[in-house]
């Protein structure tokens, strides 16, 4: 079956890996047909175990190669491809769509954080099959109120999150 694993937290705030050396990791775990997309921390993978098991195996994998505590969410190509057609928003240049990756249940303490949060114009979010949505203005992604809360510490462990254009390529790639 073929995967794609969501790292979190991958080259930014000083935690930089080369893909290639990622890839590796993933390869000496076990798996099959490793590749990755963007160097974001998708890697695109084969498996005949299921996304529970592959999610502690490849986690530990990378947090002993590289020496740091690592949060990775697998899904099927399957799954990425749903979440992509589930998307509930327009394509709009002025605005960035983001698909969230996560834990189970984590939609829902993202939805209330965001309705909790002041909001830019046009800047929104919807749940669709578990999967959480966000629209925000170009520019306010990380300045936003609910951008900001993205950042918490006590969430790390729980999601991450991708914009349409990195899903478009990880399904391309698959």
């Amino acid at each position: 079956m073929k995967y794609c694993a969501f790292l979190r937290g991958i080259n930014v705030k000083g935690t930089n890996m080369k893909m290639a050396e990622v890839c590796q990791v993933f390869k000496d775990a076990g798996m099959d047909e490793v590749s990755s997309v963007l160097a974001s921390g998708n890697i695109i993978f084969s498996s005949d175990q299921n996304a529970d098991a592959l999610k502690k195996i490849l986690e530990e994998a990378m947090s002993v190669h590289f020496s740091y505590e690592a949060f990775l969410f697998v899904r099927s190509q399957e799954e990425v491809q749903t979440c992509l057609g589930n998307n509930p928003f327009e394509k709009n240049e002025n605005l960035h769509s983001y698909i969230f990756v996560g834990n189970r249940g984590i939609e829902e303490i993202l939805m209330k954080e965001f309705e909790n949060a002041s909001k830019a114009e046009n800047e929104a979010a919807k749940i669709i099959d578990d999967t959480f949505y966000w629209q925000v203005p170009k520019g306010n992604t990380l300045d936003s109120d609910f951008g900001k809360i993205l950042g918490r510490k006590n969430l790390k462990d729980q999601f991450t999150s991708r914009n349409l254009n990195t899903f478009e390529k990880i399904l391309k790639k698959f």
